[in-house]
């Protein structure tokens, strides 16, 4: 399997390197810039139409959208056990999982747009930072309760849903304190520990995106 990545480092592309790792693929990563766009030239919009990342090429495939991707990869790697199979009686909470990332990490997307990427801090609206991160809150008491007993997602341990929400995780303590959802800390603390995530994380890169540890509302809101 021949696998060509392009990345940007602490994004969603992440997952897919976390992916690989934990499958013992190797991949050619090819890194970008998000502050310098460096994904909008042609050679890349002929893989990925909207130039963002993932974009990955495997076997002269391409293929975006870090979610599929990783079904993808599951599904042609049945022995790694990361997915579902169909018929599964944990099938459609598999699925579930997946799509549901991608409902918190939109949230953490619209609080990046305001705190770190408006050129004019004075253009972000307090309506909005504080709205994205109530919902963002809600997402995380949701996963509060789907942790199973055995410490994943699903009952039958860990899996690609793991780790479509490990990055998400990476990123929501910027804006919410993960000490307020004891379970999800411990869930976390467990993802971090796993060879492959920790294999992934340094060949990530050296992230751009965030300045300050943690980022608050402003006063008042």
């Amino acid at each position: 399997m021949i696998i060509r990545l392009h990345h940007i480092p602490i994004s969603r592309s992440f997952r897919v390197i976390w992916m690989l790792e934990e499958l013992g693929l190797e991949a050619e990563i090819i890194e970008h810039s998000i502050r310098r766009g460096t994904m909008y030239t042609p050679e890349i919009q002929g893989v990925s139409p909207a130039s963002r990342a993932p974009a990955v090429e495997i076997d002269g495939i391409p293929m975006i959208e870090s979610g599929a991707i990783l079904e993808y990869l599951a599904e042609t790697h049945p022995e790694a056990g990361l997915g579902v199979a169909i018929g599964s009686p944990t099938r459609a909470r598999y699925l579930q999982l997946m799509h549901f990332a991608e409902t918190q990490a939109a949230q953490i997307e619209q609080l990046n747009m305001q705190h770190v990427f408006l050129r004019d801090p004075a253009m972000a609206s307090v309506t909005t930072m504080k709205l994205n991160t109530k919902r963002l809150q809600l997402t995380m008491r949701a996963l509060e309760g789907m942790l199973e007993e055995s410490g994943y997602l699903l009952p039958t341990g860990f899996s690609a849903a793991d780790i479509m929400f490990g990055l998400n995780l990476r990123l929501a303590r910027y804006y919410v304190h993960l000490e307020d959802y004891p379970k999800v800390l411990a869930y976390r603390d467990r993802l971090i520990e796993r060879p492959a995530y920790k294999a992934a994380l340094a060949k990530d890169g050296e992230q751009e995106i965030y300045a300050q540890d943690f980022y608050h509302l402003p006063e008042g809101a």
